[in-house]
């Protein structure tokens, strides 16, 4: 496996638990974020999504698929500009950065693989 399917493959399994405990558990994991708890079901949508994601995550790993690796390094780290600007203009709690902070640790993660695995 090659550093970068490793990275991606690391960051599925994140998505995957992280899906998981908001389908699951969402107010356990937004208060530890300082996020206030709800019972909106779309915070379970959202666990929905990102644990489809970490499928798809695992999958492209596990078939070396680079150009899906690259596109990660880009879509990651619009996470964290987005997250980064929601904060700014005040529409969420600041812990939100935290989780833009992990999709930017995954991209440059991936990115700086990807430059070892040419």
């Amino acid at each position: 496996m090659s550093k970068s399917a490793f990275s991606v493959k690391f960051f599925g399994v994140y998505a995957l638990l992280t899906g998981l405990n908001l389908m699951f558990a969402p107010n356990m994991l937004l208060g530890m974020f300082g996020i206030p708890a709800t019972n909106e079901v779309w915070i379970r949508v959202v666990g929905v999504l990102a644990f489809n994601i970490g499928v798809y995550y695992w999958y492209a790993a596990k078939c070396e698929a680079k150009a899906f690796f690259e596109a990660t390094v880009y879509a990651r780290g619009f996470v964290f500009i987005a997250f980064a600007a929601f904060v700014a203009l005040g529409l969420v709690n600041k812990a939100l950065i935290m989780f833009g902070v992990v999709e930017l640790a995954g991209a440059v993660w991936t990115w700086l693989a990807l430059r070892k695995d040419q």
